[in-house]
């Protein structure tokens, strides 16, 4: 069971960075901060694996102590990676806001 989330969440990750390209407009600058790009990216994954951990277990893929226990690690983890973002310099702020 915990395999099979891992590998979906592993497919996702893979397909989220190999169609990234793709979706951004043609003639966009690609002025992001390395590291604000990298922050951005691990937050809308992180937030992808908590939409999974919810399926999962609406499905009953995963019991409710699962789910609890995998909901409040990727939560923490989200948070974190949140802080991370908030501590960015001003001058390294996305263009695009």
């Amino acid at each position: 069971m915990d395999y099979a989330l891992a590998i979906v969440v592993f497919g996702l990750a893979v397909a989220y960075v190999v169609l990234r390209p793709l979706l951004r407009p043609a003639g966009r600058e690609q002025a992001d901060h390395p590291r604000r790009e990298a922050l951005e990216a691990a937050k809308e994954a992180k937030y992808r694996e908590i939409r999974d951990a919810e399926l999962d277990h609406r499905m009953g893929k995963l019991s409710d102590t699962d789910y609890r226990e995998t909901d409040r690690d990727l939560r923490r983890q989200a948070i974190e990676i949140l802080r991370q973002l908030d501590e960015l310099d001003p001058a390294d702020a996305d263009p695009r806001r």
